[in-house]
């Protein structure tokens, strides 16, 4: 049996590494909270010593604190970061170079996603990063070789857990061991604070070569500040909570525009009449059907299930306001008759028929029916047929012939009241955000902690590996929310990058949700994006012609959100889409498109904004308005309009 080397001390654990990996030392670390500081900074300071070695670092999202600058601004921020952040926080030791430019010859740091703008101008930075879909990174990473694997974990016990990254990890040891390839030497870093998740996130110590656990490894770990949300984001958070569908599905992803979200789905929730009141104020009159029928305008009764890459605050408030409370299971059968309404989460006594009816229990009952009752909690654990009946753990046994109605009533009796196990109310693939979603994972239990489940990236982000009708089956009404920073009237989305190639982020997981809502029937995705931005020239629109660089293109075009409502995109021409995307862009800047003077005569006539009561106004380029006064004001078209094409 492969039992892991234990090292308490961190430098003893870095001569290991380097004697099993070096002297060319390529490296992977997780993404966020998965890496190791400590051991990494080691790592990195002895081969930056070392001219005969070498260190290759592929890895993602390497959390930063800010800068530290003088004067009044360092006078203020200093004692933020700190209370922030912790006095002892282990800032990464390459990132301190990378942003000083003085990066070691022998050293390249290969990052497939950053912290936004943080690397804008960095030569280094802006030439190493690899654009890669996330659900790709386990395939190249594995196809560059790696020596050596760091990861931080937490413990409980003999056991670990990958808590807060099982995105790659299982992927890339899977993919290497298929194609026969050398394992990297992997390494577990563990750490105190670290919440213990289960599941597809919980492994034996052999699971790892080797087990760091140093005493002075009890830092804080990295929390996300909170960020104000402004006014115009609390009225998108509005918008975009329409288009929710009660018994759906959820993936959302950080920042302000997602906490607008998560707020608005709140105030949905709780306070459904004050919701409707707002809404129905911002947009000066009802929901039009065709949103209507995209989302809708009630309490979440069903509940929502969550499916996102990144597991935020959002989640937890959902949580624990009773609406992230929709399992999914698996098991393709048992889910489509939960999304179909057939059966409950807990049994009636219509259950048994229902399940016999689809084929999930056989009549007369053999063992792979009682097992399937078993593991989903219908039965307790010990039921077994045998000699033609079915024996029950507390020794009463029934008739094995379902046929019988007798016997099916006795089953059914003791089936109905039960609730279903083994479900899930949110999939991850790894979780970062505030000290408060920290201490939240770490105190879940009961039925909260066995319904998280932190998993493969490979699994929430895509449709493909072998268990695509599950997959669909509990994306059941999925609506996936992104943001973007600069839209396209004819549809593309601009998230990672600027039009000189320059990465401000990454792609991340955007495009598989984008291309996974159009391959689900009933799946929609969201592009929410301010309307406009502060820049030092100005005000300027995030709602442009054309752009150098997109994201997303035109032909995965879907929804799009921002302060003055929704416009529906998909499936449209693409004078439809201009027209639509006017409709919620701010007004100031519709005479600014390059085209707005040049519109065929068609568009300019058939774009005018519906208005409640069926009336109808002339955008703003027809009447010419007083552009200041316009965005703002409840009288003008933009601030009423409403996605639909006029005719």
């Amino acid at each position: 049996m492969h039992v892991a080397e234990r090292f308490t001390e961190i430098d003893a654990c870095v001569e290991r590494i380097v004697a099993r990996a070096g002297p060319a030392v390529v490296a992977c670390a997780p993404l966020g909270l998965g890496k190791p500081n400590r051991l990494l900074n080691a790592l990195y300071r002895r081969v930056a010593g070392d001219p005969a070695l070498s260190l290759t670092l592929y890895t993602a999202l390497s959390l930063a604190r800010p800068a530290r600058r003088g004067g009044l601004e360092g006078r203020f921020a200093g004692p933020f970061i700190e209370r922030q952040f912790g006095a002892d926080y282990p800032d990464l030791a390459y990132i301190d170079d990378l942003r000083a430019g003085r990066l070691p010859p022998n050293i390249r740091i290969i990052e497939f996603y950053m912290q936004s703008a943080s690397m804008l101008g960095n030569e280094h930075a802006q030439r190493h990063y690899a654009s890669i879909n996330y659900t790709h990174v386990a395939r190249e990473v594995a196809a560059r070789g790696p020596t050596v694997l760091l990861q931080q974990v937490a413990r409980r016990g003999d056991r670990l857990s990958l808590s807060s990254n099982t995105d790659t990890t299982r992927d890339l040891l899977e993919r290497l061991a298929a194609a026969g390839a050398p394992m990297p030497y992997r390494v577990a870093v563990v750490h105190p604070r670290m919440p213990f998740l289960g599941h597809d996130a919980e492994v034996g110590a052999d699971f790892f070569d080797a087990v760091l656990d140093e005493p002075g490894n009890d830092h804080r770990l990295f929390a996300l500040p909170r960020e104000p949300v402004q006014l115009a984001e609390y009225a998108l958070g509005l918008h975009a909570s329409t288009l929710v569908r009660d018994g759906g599905t959820l993936q959302i992803g950080i920042g302000a525009l997602s906490d607008a979200l998560v707020h608005a789905l709140l105030l949905r929730h709780r306070h459904n009449d004050r919701w409707r009141d707002a809404l129905s104020r911002l947009r000066g009159g009802p929901l039009p059907p065709h949103l209507a029928a995209i989302g809708g305008e009630e309490s979440f009764a069903r509940g929502l299930y969550g499916a996102s890459e990144m597991v935020m605050d959002g989640f937890m408030h959902l949580r624990r306001a009773g609406i992230l409370t929709r399992r999914v299971y698996d098991d393709l059968a048992l889910q489509r008759l939960l999304n179909a309404g057939h059966v409950g989460e807990v049994a009636d006594g219509a259950t048994l028929d229902r399940l016999i009816e689809a084929g999930v229990v056989a009549s007369p009952l053999d063992a792979p029916s009682v097992d399937w009752l078993v593991r989903f909690g219908l039965l307790d654990d010990g039921a077994r047929v045998r000699d033609g009946m079915l024996q029950l753990a507390d020794g009463t046994t029934v008739g094995a012939d379902l046929l019988d109605r007798g016997h099916r009533a006795l089953l059914s009796a003791r089936i109905a009241g039960r609730r279903l196990r083994g479900g899930r109310y949110l999939h991850g693939a790894f979780w970062l955000g505030t000290r408060d979603l920290q201490d939240w994972l770490r105190g879940l239990a009961g039925d909260d902690w066995d319904g998280l489940c932190m998993t493969r990236v490979s699994w929430i982000n895509e449709l493909y590996g072998g268990r695509e009708a599950l997959d669909v089956a509990q994306r059941h009404q999925a609506r996936f929310f992104n943001t973007c920073m600069m839209h396209t009237l004819l549809g593309a989305a601009v998230s990672d990058a600027l039009a000189d190639g320059q990465v401000v982020s990454g792609v991340g997981g955007q495009y598989n949700f984008v291309a996974m809502a159009h391959a689900l029937d009933d799946g929609r995705s969201t592009m929410m994006l301010r309307a406009t931005r502060e820049t030092a020239a100005g005000v300027v629109s995030n709602i442009v012609w054309n752009y150098g660089h997109a994201t997303i293109p035109r032909h995965l075009r879907d929804l799009l959100v921002t302060e003055y409502g929704v416009a529906d995109l998909r499936g449209c021409t693409d004078e439809e889409v201009v027209q639509r995307t006017l409709a919620i862009c701010d007004a100031r800047f519709i005479d600014d498109s390059p085209r707005a003077r040049r519109r065929p005569a068609s568009w300019r006539a058939t774009s005018w904004s519906p208005m409640p009561g069926g009336a109808t106004r002339r955008p703003c380029w027809r009447t010419r308005c007083a552009r200041t006064a316009c965005a703002a004001t409840s009288r003008c078209s933009r601030s009423a309009a409403i996605s639909t094409p006029t005719s």
